[in-house]
């Protein structure tokens, strides 16, 4: 009785350890995805920076792609520009009867043969060197254009970063002087209830306010702006949030040593290549004063009760008119050299003037911003300041508080617009060469010192 009486007890701690384990099994799953939706939740991709922008653009450009493939094809055409031209297969019958009683038989007739041959033209092998030469040179001339539009695309995507930056930085400053606009609307309109304000202060108040709001709608379509010009370089940047700017209070160039440095500029390289290129067409036109030769050798067969023969050949152009053709052909090659190296001379002398006059705005820009920041903007807290001192002790009127918030408005934004243009300035100068290219420039130089 007892047995049958402990039976259920003894049976009972498997299944509750069962229990247990169950549901301590299902307590960690849910935990561990509550867990992965808390971190989804809060994870947020880390803010864009500038070298992260241009990165993405670099990546995601189609043109430096397509410049990728007429680099390859140059290169292969320069392959083939060095090979010997193809031998030519020549057949064909000689001296076919077409009259008389032996009219298109090939046999009965000693003169008719059927032949078969090769030709070959011999290309001397320096105008195969120099043919070749040409389509790599066309190569190098695409290697530097890709380093053109890769300082452009670089370039392009640092302003559209900065435009994103000082439009948000704009609407920030839009947003905190809105904030005090209502909250002095409010205070005109409690001490109006109160008794001690008059309507005139209410309507000043609300007129500010509805000034604030327009001018953050104008700075919202700013943003917005801002956004599409930086996706069209890296996609979309709706969720984006910017990391701090860098630092721009210097760029790479030396003004002591900007001639030579701009020497070295991406279109300045394209120039150099197209000079190269006219210099190596101008060497080709030199070595076509010597013409080229054609060997020929060919094997005509005749009937059964004639011998067979053998043919071989060679063929010489004559360059009777070396005046009016060869002589021509170089003249006007030496002249395209001449204009290639002419342009290159003047671009230069272009983009060192161009360069010199952004460097000084870009310092002036800076002294004036400096300017801002030390003196105007904090006068015109300071009027503010005591504009509204002088409100609360009864000795100026709300419209002139209005009026001193929105000259530090007016200053912040000048300021802000003024920081825009110099930083524009500095992208412009730091990025007229591409990012990678100043990096091995930068350690070539290093190791020769």
């Amino acid at each position: 009785m007892s047995s049958l009486l402990s039976f259920p007890h003894v049976a009972h701690y498997p299944v509750r350890n069962a229990v247990l384990r169950f549901f301590l099994k299902s307590s960690l799953v849910a935990l561990t995805g509550s867990l992965m939706l808390v971190a989804n939740t809060y994870a947020v991709e880390a803010p864009l920076t500038l070298a992260e922008a241009q990165r993405r653009a670099v990546e995601r450009s189609r043109q430096l792609t397509a410049q990728d493939f007429s680099v390859a094809a140059s290169r292969d055409m320069a392959v083939a520009a060095g090979q010997l031209p193809d031998p030519v297969l020549k057949v064909g019958i000689d001296n076919l009867p077409v009259t008389g009683r032996d009219r298109g038989n090939l046999n009965d007739d000693f003169m008719t043969m059927r032949r078969v041959g090769v030709m070959q033209e011999i290309t001397r092998s320096d105008k195969r060197r120099l043919r070749s030469s040409r389509f790599e040179l066309e190569a190098q001339k695409t290697l530097a254009e890709k380093a053109v539009a890769t300082a452009a695309i670089e370039r392009d995507t640092a302003l559209a970063w900065l435009d994103r930056y000082y439009a948000d930085a704009m609407a920030a400053v839009i947003a905190e002087q809105g904030d005090q606009a209502k909250l002095e609307m409010q205070s005109a309109e409690g001490a109006y209830r109160a008794g001690r304000g008059n309507q005139a202060d209410v309507f000043a108040a609300q007129t500010a306010q509805a000034a604030f709001d327009d001018r953050a709608s104008e700075i919202r379509r700013r943003v917005r702006s801002a956004n599409t010009m930086l996706a069209r370089w890296i996609g979309n940047v709706s969720d984006l949030s910017l990391a701090d700017k860098p630092a721009t209070d210097t760029i790479r160039l030396d003004p002591a040593t900007l001639d030579s440095d701009l020497a070295h500029h991406p279109e300045i390289a394209v120039l150099t290549k197209k000079v190269d290129a006219a210099e190596t067409e101008a060497k080709l036109a030199k070595a076509n004063e010597k013409a080229d030769w054609t060997v020929e050798m060919a094997f005509q067969q005749r009937g059964a009760t004639y011998s067979n023969m053998v043919s071989v050949g060679l063929s010489i152009p004559l360059q009777w008119d070396r005046k009016n053709r060869q002589d021509r052909e170089l003249t006007s090659r030496l002249a395209l050299v001449e204009q290639a190296k002419a342009e290159r001379e003047d671009m230069l002398r272009a983009h060192v003037a161009e360069t010199r006059t952004m460097i000084d705005e870009w310092q002036n820009d800076r002294e004036r911003y400096a300017r801002y920041e030390r003196e105007l903007i904090p006068l015109a807290n300071q009027r503010t300041l005591a504009a509204i001192t002088a409100y609360r002790g009864g000795k100026a009127s709300l419209a002139e508080v209005l009026t001193a918030r929105r000259n530090v408005i007016d200053v912040r934004i000048q300021a802000l617009q003024l920081a825009t243009e110099t930083d524009r300035l500095w992208a412009q100068l730091n990025f007229l060469f591409p990012a990678d290219d100043v990096a091995m420039r930068s350690g070539m130089n290093k190791d020769s010192q």
